[in-house]
């Protein structure tokens, strides 16, 4: 079984750096993804976090202009997870290195990459800075004292972008202002209002399928 000084090594040879600058460059990518003091190990003992950063560094270790990342946290547990993004975002920043990363976890990419591309059956459906995803309209999340289906229904009714379920209901931000419609719909129905507040619109909430439950 191979350690992962040997296999970062290897890759990097493969790719054409020389042997000496192959090592050289090994060392530093892993001191970079965190396993310096592991890096003699056989990787057959490495736990799934530890194999994942090991490829990382192969992946950077001859110094590309971009790399490609397929769903990087695949398999991690949460602090595994948290570690990962670190690297992948520190990765751009310190190395200069493009990263191209896919994943299903609309909030990872929101937290890691500032350009977004989506992709729907092997068409770009959208794309643009993620900033300009998550600044434009925002949501008005509403908390009431009984059911929020009925009053998501009720403004879908007057023409307003809403969704939720259980007590809370999230209400887009149009040109026509929800808040008086909101007010109306309560007092009609003779529901509570524990909160309403503005918050960012996330990802997760421009591209939530249209009847899906809100569970935040």
């Amino acid at each position: 079984d191979l350690s992962a000084t040997e296999f970062v090594t290897h890759l990097g040879e493969i790719s054409g750096l020389p042997r000496p600058a192959a090592r050289e460059r090994t060392a530093e990518t892993l001191r970079h993804v965190g396993l310096f003091e592991e890096r003699y190990r056989e990787m057959g003992s490495y736990s799934t976090g530890m194999k994942q950063r090991v490829k990382l560094a192969q992946a950077i270790v001859h110094d590309p202009r971009l790399i490609f990342l397929d769903e990087p946290t695949n398999g991690l547990d949460p602090a595994g997870r948290e570690e990962m993004l670190d690297l992948v975002r520190r990765t751009g920043q310190e190395f200069g290195i493009a990263v191209l990363m896919s994943s299903h976890l609309l909030g990872e990419i929101e937290r890691v990459c500032d350009w977004l591309m989506v992709i729907d059956e092997g068409k770009l459906k959208k794309s643009g800075a993620v900033a300009e995803f998550t600044q434009t309209l925002g949501a008005l999340e509403v908390e009431v004292e009984g059911d929020a289906a009925t009053l998501v229904k009720a403004l879908r009714e007057r023409g307003f972008d809403a969704r939720g379920g259980g007590t809370l209901a999230y209400v887009a931000l149009q040109e026509a202002e929800p808040y008086d419609a909101i007010r109306d719909c309560l007092v009609e129905m003779e529901m509570g209002l524990v909160r309403l507040e503005q918050r960012r619109q996330s990802l997760e909430d421009i591209f939530r399928p249209e009847d899906s439950p809100t569970n935040d």
